[in-house]
């Protein structure tokens, strides 16, 4: 009797015929092999990772780390190696997904950045996880991104910028307050970002919806069982779920699933109530938040420009995460930064303590000049910018003129096929020696000089699509740390046995989900005088 076990036997009856088999495998990896070279021929043999899968679809997009460089936050475990020999490379998965071209240079993200002289669009799938509740100005492309950007225009103005500075003002002595920071003397903070969002919420809350909450009462949805921060987190962190998931996992009774269907209903229902009280009250011109200017201006178009509904909910939902998530984010990492680096913080405060005194509080109009003050956001922002994918498409076949490697003059021009989709990595741009000398230290001094608007700063992304609310973020936070600086210095707060390189090693690392932020930071806050 034969050994030879049964799967493996030539038996035509067997489960696995062994021939059969062979000439599978044979089959799909010539089928694989020839697949991979016609994506290579695509992206002009452009060098770069081979993984098995996109890092921007699935299963790519669902694996944690960056293993074989397929997870999609390779651009960032790879940040000091991706771009080691050209500042433009081509990814390219050899089991599943469509070759992307990856780009570090500026010259290039310019060339792509949509605008009504460019042969590239957003894709709208690069955006689907911000239009689970309707079209916004962050997801629109080409007309409708302008007709968007025309309505939303006008709610930024300096009268907004006025009210974000001054209701800065109210919340820092909210949190001081509330917290009783004075009476405890040195303050312990173990997550610095449950005070940066919770103070972005209450100011977007204030300026962008006119609502008036105290630091120890923040805003709740309509039946009260979540904040809002509560909400629009867990939103955040299952948004993959909600986008990727077929639609009867989302029924499943498992905890973490019910939880996500709370809070997408809650905020779904919030807005709507937003969008329906505006639209009564529109004939209020004493309301100078942002969503009733908004609310009005749309009124105010006609039936071609005016936004639907359910554009408006959209543009809420862009209005409260990307205001409060981004700002948040950042604040925490300055925050980060500045404690591991006290001569900057004391270069800081001597220019606060110049303009400001102590006899008073800051005023909007002292925001030029604490230029230092905005140094120190700007440099974080460079290092975790928050908007760190910017995926553009080909419209039509095109030439895109690459520089070449650093060291060498000129451009080299490269085929681009219609359809082909280019990613400008914002990580690889801000950590990019060409632009940067030694990129991987904060050195705020970088941006003294630098105004709010320059187009010199780009964590705040390129072209004309640049984000909207930048001198709304920045005002908040040149507010904020102006006055947390000028009455508290800030450390790093150490583990037992931990230096300061180690804290820095774990601390101020890449938290991503729907944007970049840094990991949970721990400080310390010991008052000045």
């Amino acid at each position: 009797m034969s050994n030879t076990p049964h799967f493996l036997s030539g038996d035509p009856k067997s489960i696995f015929n062994l021939p059969a088999l062979v000439a599978f495998l044979a089959v799909f990896i010539v089928h694989r092999i020839w697949t991979t070279v016609n994506k290579l021929r695509l992206v002009n043999h452009i060098p770069g990772p081979r993984p098995p899968f996109s890092p921007l679809g699935l299963p790519g997009v669902l694996i944690p780390t960056s293993w074989w460089n397929t997870s999609q936050d390779v651009h960032w475990v790879r940040r000091f190696s991706l771009y080691t020999n050209n500042e433009t490379v081509s990814i390219v998965p050899f089991l599943i997904g469509k070759p992307l071209i990856w780009t570090s240079n500026l010259n290039v993200a310019r060339q792509v950045a949509s605008g009504i002289r460019t042969g590239f669009f957003k894709p709208t799938w690069s955006a689907r996880a911000l239009l689970l509740w309707g079209m916004n100005l962050f997801a629109a492309e080409g007309d409708v991104w302008r007709k968007h950007r025309r309505v939303m225009g006008p709610a930024f103005n300096n009268e907004l910028y006025r009210l974000v500075w001054s209701q800065t003002l109210k919340t820092y002595h909210d949190l001081v307050t509330s917290e009783q920071w004075e009476e405890k003397g040195t303050v312990i903070v173990p997550v610095i970002q449950e005070i940066t969002f919770k103070l972005a919420l209450l100011i977007i809350g204030s300026c962008a919806f006119g609502f008036s909450f105290q630091w120890d009462e923040p805003p709740r949805t309509s039946n009260g069982s979540l904040s809002v921060q509560e909400a629009i987190r867990t939103v955040a962190d299952t948004y993959m779920l909600r986008v990727f998931a077929p639609k009867w996992v989302l029924k499943l009774p498992f905890k973490k699933i019910q939880h996500s269907n709370a809070a997408y209903e809650a905020m779904a229902l919030f807005m709507k109530e937003q969008v329906i009280a505006r639209q009564s009250e529109i004939q209020d011109n004493t309301r100078k938040d942002a969503f009733s200017l908004l609310v009005k201006a749309n009124e105010q178009e006609d039936s071609k420009h005016k936004l639907s509904d359910d554009e408006l909910i959209g543009n809420v939902y862009i209005m409260l995460f990307a205001g409060h998530e981004t700002t948040a984010h950042t604040l925490a990492a300055t925050l980060g930064f500045l404690a591991l680096n006290q001569d900057v913080q004391d270069e800081i405060l001597e220019q606060i303590k110049e303009v400001v005194g102590y006899n008073r509080d800051p005023e909007f109009e002292d925001y030029h000049k604490l230029n230092k003050v905005l140094a120190a956001f700007f440099e974080a922002l460079r290092l975790f910018p928050s908007g760190h994918l910017m995926i553009r498409e080909a419209s039509e076949d095109t030439v895109l003129q690459i520089p070449n490697p650093r060291g060498q003059e000129g451009t080299t021009p490269f085929i681009i096929p219609k359809g082909q989709v280019v990613v400008v990595d914002m990580v690889g741009v801000q950590y990019n020696p060409r632009y940067y000398d030694d990129p991987t230290s904060y050195k705020p001094s970088r941006w003294h000089g630098i105004s709010n608007d320059s187009e010199d700063f780009t964590a705040f992304s390129v072209g004309p699509r640049a984000c909207i609310g930048r001198k709304f973020a920045t005002t908040e936070a040149v507010c904020f740390l102006s006055m947390l600086l000028r009455d508290w210095k800030v450390m790093p707060k150490l583990n037992a046995g931990e230096s300061e390189g180690q804290w820095r090693n774990r601390v101020l690392d890449a938290n991503l989900v729907l944007t970049l932020g840094v990991r949970d930071v721990p400080l310390i806050f010991v008052p000045r005088k």
